[in-house]
């Protein structure tokens, strides 16, 4: 069985308008991707127990955490500059790639003594999430 190593995953975006993607640097850690559906009670006064169907997928939003960089096509100047719901592309060193619509914010993360300043950007998803394997 062969692993995988987390060395190489890129979050990429695009605008509305564009085709092509552009790769935010510098990323140091990329959330859970998926979701699990929410339970739909439909029991009734008969039933002698609860009994449920699975309902809508419940997707927490995407928070990425990166390495802060505030030059000229830096990942912070980069990422900030994003506005409104843009296009967005996960791809694992393998060649899989995860796509999905959303809205981002960013928030510096908290400063400590010796430690790298980083900053993370969160997208609140307007999509499902798609899943390409590899070729």
């Amino acid at each position: 069985m062969a692993g995988l190593l987390t060395k190489g995953i890129k979050l990429s975006y695009s605008t509305s308008g564009t085709t092509s993607y552009t790769q935010i640097p510098d990323l140091m850690e990329c959330p859970a991707l998926g979701g699990s559906r929410e339970k739909v009670d439909i029991t009734t006064l008969a039933d002698g127990a609860y009994k449920y169907i699975a309902g809508l997928k419940t997707q927490e939003d995407l928070a990425f955490k990166f390495l802060y960089d505030n030059a000229e096509n830096g990942s912070y100047r980069l990422a900030k500059a994003i506005t409104g719901i843009a296009n967005w592309k996960i791809e694992f060193p393998d060649g899989t790639a995860f796509t999905f619509t959303g809205e981002c914010s960013t928030a510096i993360d908290a400063a400590a003594v010796n430690a790298a300043l980083t900053f993370t950007l969160t997208i609140v998803l307007n999509s499902e999430i798609t899943v390409a394997d590899p070729a």
